[in-house]
C-alpha cells in the first residue's frame, strides 16, 4: 500500500484506541515475502496492545519465528480474534487477555495466566498506548493526564515487575517509545512526555538488569499506519499522515516488527539499553 492510497481512501474513527478491522485502508502487518528463520523457537512472548497495529505485526512475526504468543488488549475482540487466527495459522498458540493495563492487578494476572497456560515467559513487549491531541497545555485535564501516564508508562512498570518473577538469563523486555520522545510534538505534550519516560525507563532498567543477563531495549516508531492514528486525528491530518518524513509516507506495522524480532533474538545478545529508530528517515540524537 502506498501513500496515495492513504490519501484517497483514509477514513477516521470516532472511538479510541480504534479498530483495525474497520480501517480503510487496512495496515500491512507482515510482508508477503517475509522469510522466518526460527529465531524465537521455543519462546513465549507477551505483547500488550497486541490485537492490532504494531502489536499485531509483532505477534504474527514472533509466531512465524517460532514463539507462542499472549496478547493483551482492551476491548477490541474482533481485532484480537483476527490476530489469534494469524498466529495459529503460523502453527503457534495464542492466548487472548482482555483487560485494562491501567490496573496493576490485571497486569499481574495477565503475566501469571501467560505462564500458566503457555508454560513460561521469555519476552515482554510493552506496547499499549493512548494519545489525545490538545493544542493548549491548559486543555489537558487532570483525568486525561492521569490516564495517559497510567496507560503509557505506569503499565510498563506493572508488566515489567510481574514479568521479572519469570524472566531468566537470555530473556528480554522490549518497550515501544516514539520519535516524539526525541523531538517536539506540540499537540501531544502529555503523550510525548510519557514516551520520554519510556526511553529513560528502558535505559535505567537495562543497566539494573544487566548482571542478570536480561536485556531491555526499545523501538521508537515514527508515523505508522495503525488504528490509533485514525481514531486520534481529523480527516485532513489522517490523509496527509506520514508525508513529513524523508520518505514522504507513513510506515506500515510490517516495517516495524522485524526490529522487535531482532531485539528479542540472540542476534541482539550484546545489545541492551538501546533504542532502534524506525521512522522513515528522521535523524534524531540518542
Amino acid at each position: 500500500m502506498d501513500q496515495a492510497t492513504i490519501e484517497k481512501q483514509a477514513k477516521t474513527q470516532d472511538h479510541q484506541p480504534g479498530t483495525e478491522f474497520d480501517m480503510t485502508p487496512k495496515p500491512e502487518y507482515i510482508k508477503a515475502g517475509y522469510k522466518p528463520s526460527g529465531k524465537l523457537t521455543g519462546k513465549v512472548a507477551l505483547i500488550t496492545g497486541g490485537d492490532s497495529g504494531i502489536g499485531r505485526a509483532v505477534a504474527v512475526h514472533y509466531a512465524k519465528e517460532g514463539a507462542d504468543v499472549a496478547i493483551v488488549y482492551f476491548n477490541e475482540d474482533q481485532d484480537a480474534e483476527e490476530t489469534r487466527q494469524a498466529v495459529e495459522a503460523a502453527g503457534k498458540r495464542c492466548l487472548l487477555l482482555p483487560g485494562d493495563v491501567k490496573d496493576s492487578g490485571f497486569c499481574r494476572q495477565a503475566v501469571e495466566q501467560t505462564v500458566a497456560e503457555l508454560g513460561g515467559l521469555n519476552i515482554l513487549v510493552n506496547n499499549a498506548g493512548m494519545q489525545i491531541p490538545q493544542k493548549d497545555l491548559r486543555s489537558i485535564s487532570d483525568q486525561q493526564l492521569a490516564e495517559t501516564y497510567e496507560t503509557n508508562i505506569f503499565a510498563y512498570f506493572y508488566f515489567a515487575k510481574a514479568a521479572l518473577e519469570h524472566l531468566r538469563e537470555g530473556d528480554s523486555i522490549i518497550n515501544t517509545t516514539s520519535v516524539t520522545a526525541y523531538r517536539s510534538s506540540p499537540g501531544l505534550i502529555d503523550y510525548s512526555s510519557t514516551k520520554g519516560a519510556i526511553t529513560s525507563f528502558t535505559r535505567s532498567l537495562a543497566t539494573n538488569l544487566a548482571k542478570q543477563k536480561i536485556r531491555v531495549n526499545a523501538v521508537a516508531p515514527g508515523p505508522v499506519w495503525t488504528p490509533l492514528i485514525v481514531s486520534t486525528f481529523d480527516e485532513e491530518k489522517v490523509k496527509s499522515f506520514g508525508k513529513e518524513t524523508a520518505m514522504e509516507r507513513a510506515g506500515q506495522p510490517s516495517e516495524l516488527a522485524p526490529a522487535y524480532v531482532f531485539l528479542a533474538s540472540d542476534d541482539a545478545s550484546f545489545i541492551t539499553g538501546q533504542v532502534i529508530h524506525v521512522n522513515g528517515g528522521e535523524v534524531v540524537n540518542g
